[in-house]
């Protein structure tokens, strides 16, 4: 749902400023004056999106845009989202939640705040990084004046000591105390399960469905959840926008029904037109055991199916629906499980995923872009070159080039490619199987299987960087170019930055399969791309 916030240069974290005293009441037998700062405000405003690269930020950019607000957006590399369809309509800038400095720029005439950031629950000392991120942004947040914060969280169950939480729900909940203590009226919004295209909730549920006619499940099937539509969610996050002043509290969100993990696999089941699943569980698989468990049938990594898991422990439904107050429902909404999944269906086989749960990388992931001096003295730089005539023009080879990954493959030794990432997950990695977000068309940032897209020059650069776990960095790049004498060429370099003895001896152990791997690539995607040319149909002359 959101990015991972990096350590910045804040400096120890500080505990939050106190909050405004409250207003006196009014003596006996007065009536109270008028209190503008009771009312809610009017007009659009200038919202900045903190996590506009994750699965929710991507989403609420374009409906803050639609609700007639201005916005701007705070990224890490502004340049992951410059391909995103609302990207000429924002502003971006640069900066870090966890870092003061970054922040003042940023916040600059900036009247609602949406903090959707939060570490993915796994790592040392992740929810350390959470507080002083959290505390950071509010104490930035209140000396720039900003009159709303944002912020999407967990819901917690009701009943449960906070200590005995994991660690990622209790982290959820620290950080809307901390934006609550900001002396800046906050709305902190908590939900379960988010259901929508590409949402990590939902990509769990659909692919142990779909994949698992007979399912041997954790005790946790048994527990009772409220999940939500996603677009209920940015409903509400929009609509926060407007509150009064006077509100400072937190909001449960969910939507009409509340069931078991259980009953919600028998109607994904049912939705998607699948025969009805046998589902047996057994009390032994702890939380670990589940998340390696999901992260071997889903696509969904352990690192992030253990919050996931963690959370699906305890019974997770509304208390209230306060938020309706503020952000009144509309006809047919909130939006029923059976017909959000119906949509999220759709979306995905309408290959219309606007935005993914590995929209965000994940927490470890190697984000250095590559080295581009050509006297550059970080250390070794090793290099796998290929080049080939490619009897095509250049948009057949470029269409093939930008179609790599997912169900297309990698036009080299399959097997290599699943054992590479059948390896990559059982240390903890993210593997082949995040697939892609659209079939046919990239854009910077997207993931791409055990790959990020870290630069596109559209028709003639695609560079990839490596998301693996490596002892070192790695890139993969592809060119379509044109030679002297006007033919098509395409070059392919593959690159690795070791990190120390580690990293050398990995290079020299996989150099050997270099030819069959890489080699083997470049050869097939040039013939793809002249099957493509021999097959084009030939245009007709005009009379």
């Amino acid at each position: 749902m959101a990015t991972h916030p990096t350590a910045g240069s804040s400096g120890p974290a500080s505990e939050p400023d106190p909050a405004p005293p409250p207003r006196p009441a009014p003596a006996p037998g007065e009536h109270a004056a008028h209190d503008p700062s009771s009312e809610p405000p009017a007009g659009p405003a200038l919202c900045l999106v903190t996590g506009a690269g994750g699965y929710i930020g991507g989403r609420l950019v374009p409906e803050l845009l639609g609700a007639g607000h201005r916005v701007r957006c705070l990224a890490r590399t502004p340049s992951h989202l410059r391909d995103h369809p609302w990207a000429d309509r924002v502003d971006v800038v640069r900066g870090d939640v966890t870092d003061a400095d970054s922040l003042r720029p940023a916040f600059r005439d900036v009247e609602v705040a949406y903090y959707l950031v939060h570490s993915m629950g796994s790592g040392h000392g992740f929810e350390e990084t959470d507080r002083i991120a959290a505390r950071t942004f509010a104490r930035e947040a209140r000396a720039a004046g900003v009159r709303r914060i944002v912020y999407l969280g967990g819901l917690t169950p009701a009943g449960v000591p906070e200590q005995e939480l994991s660690p990622h729900l209790r982290s959820r909940a620290e950080v809307g105390r901390i934006l609550l203590d900001s002396g800046v009226p906050t709305t902190v919004l908590r939900a379960a399960v988010v259901i929508g295209s590409g949402s990590a909730s939902f990509e769990m549920l659909r692919y142990l469905t779909e994949r698992l006619p007979v399912m041997v499940t954790p005790s946790w099937v048994g527990t009772r959840v409220q999940p939500i539509a996603v677009r209920d969610v940015l409903r509400y996050l929009v609509g926060s926008a407007a509150m009064p002043p006077d509100v400072n509290r937190t909001f449960d969100i969910g939507g009409p029904d509340v069931l078991t993990y259980r009953e919600m696999m028998i109607r994904y089941a049912d939705v998607a037109g699948l025969p009805r699943r046998l589902i047996v569980s057994v009390p032994m698989l702890t939380p670990r055991l589940s998340s390696q468990w999901i992260g071997l049938v889903t696509p969904v990594p352990a690192a992030l199916a253990r919050p996931l898991a963690e959370s699906l422990r305890y019974e997770v439904v509304c208390a209230e629906h306060d938020i309706a107050e503020h952000v009144p429902d509309p006809p047919g909404t909130p939006v029923p499980f059976d017909q959000a999944l119906a949509l999220a269906l759709q979306r995905v086989r309408e290959a219309g995923v606007a935005t993914r749960w590995s929209s965000a990388s994940l927490p470890g992931a190697p984000s250095d872009p590559l080295p581009t001096d050509p006297d550059w003295a970080g250390g070794s730089l090793y290099s796998d070159d290929r080049e080939r005539t490619v009897e095509a023009g250049p948009q057949e080879l470029w269409q093939v080039i930008e179609g790599i990954g997912g169900e297309n493959g990698w036009y080299s030794f399959p097997l290599a490619w699943a054992v590479r990432g059948w390896s990559d997950r059982l240390v903890g990695g993210v593997g082949l199987r995040r697939g892609r977000r659209d079939a046919q068309r990239l854009r910077v940032g997207d993931a791409l299987d055990f790959w990020r897209v870290e630069e596109i020059e559209r028709g003639s650069l695609l560079r990839l960087r490596a998301e693996m776990r490596l002892p070192g960095l790695a890139w993969l790049e592809m060119r379509v170019e044109r030679d002297g004498t006007g033919r098509t060429r395409y070059r392919q370099r593959a690159l690795f930055h070791p990190r120390g003895l580690a990293g050398q001896l990995y290079w020299w152990s996989v150099a050997p399969f270099h030819a069959v791997v890489f080699g083997g690539m470049a050869r097939n995607i040039a013939r793809t791309a002249e099957k493509a040319a021999a097959n084009r149909p030939a245009t007709t002359p005009r009379a």
